[in-house]
Formats: C-alpha cells, structure tokens, sequence
C-alpha cells in the first residue's frame, strides 16, 4: 500500500538536496566582496598610520639637525669673532713702536745746552714737518720729526751721529739747521741767538736682533758718548 502525506505542501519540511539556489551564491559574493574591501581597508589604514609614523620621526630628524645647525652656526661664528680679533692683535702689534724707549735714549744722546721744542711721531710714516731729501719708499715706516734749539752748528752733527746710532733707525735727514735771530731772546718755545735744528728719524719697520744696551747711566760709546 503506497503511503500518503496528508500535511499541506507549504508547512512541509524541505529536505536538503545538496544543490544550492542562485540567491545563496549571491550571498556569499557580496561577503566575499566586503571581506576583501574590509582587508583593503585595514591594509591602507596601517599603510598610512605607518607614512604618518615616518613623517612624525622625519620632523623629528629635521628639528634635532636643525637645532644641532644652529649650535654649530654659534660656534662658527665665535671662531671667525676669535679669527678677526686675533688677526686685529697681530696688526696692531706689528704696527707697535717703543716711543717711550725712543725718549729715553733720546734724552740720553741729546748734547748740553740742547732741547727739542717740538716733536711728531708716527708708524705710518707721516711724520716729517719738513722737506726730506731722501727718495720716498713704497712701505711706510715707522717716523718721528725732532724740532729744538742747540748752542753750535757742530752740535747737530754730533746729535745726527748719534741718532743713527740708537734702537731701530736705519736714517736720520736734516731738514733745517739755521740761526733764528741774532741777539735774540732764548727760551723753551724760541732759539733766539741758538741754532735751531729740524730733524727727520726713520726707524725700520721690525726690531734688530741686536738692541741697544739698557740699564746705562751715561751715554754708550756706541751711541757717540765721551763728550
């Protein structure tokens, strides 16, 4: 005898029979396409949280130079301060002349009864007050003009020998030696009846190795002393 299902058709249960419908692929299509959307999306996000990272340690990197640049432009900057002022010391002290040595062996050389009334000194070589007869030179040299009064004409020969003689003059130039006025009044601005001489020193530019002796009460042999 044949069996007979007496339950209506739409509250039946469906068997399985292992075939699937058109809607279910359809299904996992779109899961598959959210999968690989949402794998793309998290792959970008970490690409851009890992350029964001770069560029945050790049900053970094240009502050640490850049501070670092500065430090170094600091002490660039000291070294040519410390450059330009040594250069400045150098000059100077080449430029350096011992006037003070000059007076003292100055007074020392000077004959009796002789004064200097005037006197202009310079180490560019701008000192003369009267009219050289030496030829003029490319390098300024150290100069110093002596204007006095002495009792004879002899007496400035004397000095000019003895002027040659002292620390660092390589020559003396006579500009003027002549008697002011006979019967005049003498005093320390005036010759009067003296003879009053103009005198031009040139020294050279550096020290000789060997220098003139110190420590001398009285007027060195070598600088034209006995008298």
């Amino acid at each position: 005898m044949k069996a007979v299902n007496l339950i209506p058709g739409d509250q039946r249960r469906v068997r399985p029979s292992g075939n699937m419908s058109g809607g279910a692929y359809g299904v996992l299509g779109v899961l598959a396409v959210l999968l690989v959307m949402a794998v793309a999306y998290v792959m970008t996000t970490n690409s851009v949280n890992d350029r964001e990272s770069e560029a945050a340690q790049a900053r970094q990197e240009a502050n640490a130079a850049e501070s670092k640049s500065k430090q170094l432009g600091a002490f660039t900057d000291f070294a040519s301060i410390k450059q330009q002022r040594l250069t400045s010391v150098m000059a100077a002290a080449q430029t350096r002349f011992d006037w003070e040595r000059f007076m003292r062996e100055l007074s020392r050389v000077m004959p009796e009864g002789s004064w200097v009334n005037a006197t202009n000194a310079s180490v560019s070589g701008d000192a003369s007050g009267g009219n050289l007869s030496s030829p003029s030179t490319t390098v300024a040299l150290p100069e110093a003009n002596l204007v006095g009064c002495t009792p004879r004409q002899s007496e400035v020969a004397r000095m000019m020998v003895r002027l040659e003689q002292m620390y660092r003059v390589t020559d003396v130039a006579l500009n003027e030696s002549t008697q002011e006025q006979a019967g005049g009044e003498t005093s320390l601005q005036s010759c009067g009846s003296l003879y009053k001489f103009d005198l031009t020193v040139t020294f050279s530019p550096v020290g000789p190795v060997n220098e003139a002796p110190k420590g001398e009460t009285s007027v060195p042999a070598s600088l034209g002393g006995g008298s």
